[in-house]
């Protein structure tokens, strides 16, 4: 337990201060203008859809290296994060021009021309921030699996800090700076993901503790035995992301059909829920780490208390998660509001409502984001692709539907679907696990069976 909070504890907290930035940038926004506003969110989700498929290659890296080290083979640790790194170059390259023409698309979408014309503007600016974004996670993985996760963390906050001073200067044109409106906002966003990056990898190439590893030496000759392997196990992480994301936003798209202040209230409770789910995150990642050791150093012992330790710690964070948003769920909701707007009470009370079908969602959320850790720990990610695909999917989307719409439920019965989808994707995701021939005689065997 102790080694999975070391671990865990600096990554939840840089996986916080990433949402802190993404907070900024939304609300500075939303002083400069309501439509630079909706501009930027329309620009920041096409983003994040391009971001988080591709970033399947960079979390490769974590359960890659971990097992390497396990093994006590440093070459293997180069090989596989510099080819994690080509692949997130080449995929960064390789999207960069939908990003460029998006505004045609987000008209084909439905959205309003003046919006995509200037989430167009902010996407040719921000899309250059696609590949450092990439790079910026991989390295990520890469610090985690050697346990330095504290750099990652004093690095993001550096980051959030540096996003926010830069988006005051460029997007009203303050101390001097021009003003960029929502140029500005990705500007900024494009010069902290460099700035990110450069003190991460400066870190990984100048550490003494780190200089062995020799990352950035000939960093141009290939090995395409790694190269496939990270291919292998990184793009069903990548389409495992796409799916969960397009399930809550599938889910925000049902409540704007029941009605505008349900849909605040949603955004609330997700916040909320976003919020606790990092913690969880931050300890699957650390779980995906100890297990990939464990795996590589043959401790089949070490594998399975490892895995009760994360299990149990992550159990423990979402009871708290739960009974604080049993306890006070106004107060948490009120948190998100103007006391002085006559909407408030109405979107308060319903958010209230929310928040207790969130407490349900808390445990189901955490048990299937930890499974996941601990599988792709012992590189397992297609299976759990499968498992997501049909859990989130063919399971969590129409259960929410049907909830909501055929039996009347409302909002209620959108989070009641969630909460089965993620019911049936965590029990059969931690099944997979505790079954997996990984926990037998020979686990390294069952991990190459497995990749």
């Amino acid at each position: 337990m102790k080694a999975v909070l070391a671990l865990g504890l600096p990554l939840a907290g840089s996986h916080l201060a990433q949402i802190a930035l993404h907070v900024t940038d939304t609300v500075m926004v939303g002083w400069y203008g309501v439509t630079e506003l909706a501009a930027v969110v329309l620009g920041g989700a096409t983003f994040f859809i391009f971001f988080i498929l591709g970033s399947g290659f960079a979390q490769a890296v974590m359960p890659m290296v971990a097992v390497a080290l396990g093994r006590g083979d440093e070459t293997q640790v180069r090989r596989d994060t510099r080819m994690a790194l080509w692949l997130s170059i080449l995929y960064g390259l390789a999207v960069y021009p939908a990003l460029w023409w998006s505004g045609p698309l987000l008209v084909a979408l439905g959205q309003a021309p003046d919006v995509a014309a200037l989430s167009q503007d902010y996407l040719r600016v921000a899309g250059a921030g696609m590949v450092p974004a990439l790079l910026i996670m991989a390295m990520k993985s890469f610090l985690s699996s050697v346990e330095r996760a504290g750099v990652v963390l004093w690095a993001t906050l550096a980051g959030a800090a540096l996003n926010a001073a830069l988006n005051w200067a460029l997007i009203f044109g303050n101390w001097g700076a021009p003003e960029l409106g929502v140029r500005g906002a990705a500007l900024a966003s494009v010069a902290t993901q460099v700035l990110t990056f450069g003190i991460l990898a400066a870190v990984a190439g100048l550490d003494p503790a780190l200089a062995r590893f020799r990352l950035f030496v000939r960093f141009w000759r290939p090995d395409w035995p790694s190269f496939a392997l990270v291919w292998r196990l990184g793009w069903p992480i990548g389409m495992t992301g796409l799916f969960e994301a397009g399930m809550f936003e599938t889910a925000a798209l049902m409540m704007g059909w029941i009605g505008t202040k349900e849909l605040a209230a949603h955004g609330i409770a997700l916040q909320l829920g976003a919020i606790s789910f990092m913690v969880y995150l931050g300890l699957a990642n650390a779980a995906t780490v100890r297990a990939g050791r464990a795996i590589g150093t043959g401790d089949r012992r070490g594998l399975r208390d490892g895995a009760l330790a994360a299990i149990a710690l992550v159990m423990v964070s979402a009871g708290a998660v739960v009974a604080g948003f049993l306890a006070v769920p106004e107060v948490l909701v009120g948190l998100f509001l103007d006391a002085a707007n006559p909407e408030t009470p109405a979107i308060l009370a319903y958010g209230a409502t929310l928040l207790a079908v969130a407490a349900l969602f808390q445990l189901a959320d955490a048990a299937q984001v930890m499974a996941l850790g601990l599988l792709r720990g012992v590189h397992d990610t297609r299976g759990p692709m499968v498992i997501a695909s049909v859990g989130y999917w063919l399971i969590g989307i129409p259960s929410s539907y049907v909830l909501a719409f055929r039996f009347g439920l409302g909002g209620v019965g959108v989070w009641l679907g969630l909460v089965v989808g993620l019911v049936f994707a965590g029990a059969l995701l931690m099944a997979r696990f505790w079954r997996g021939p990984w926990l037998g005689r020979h686990a390294a065997d069952g991990v190459r069976s497995a990749a």
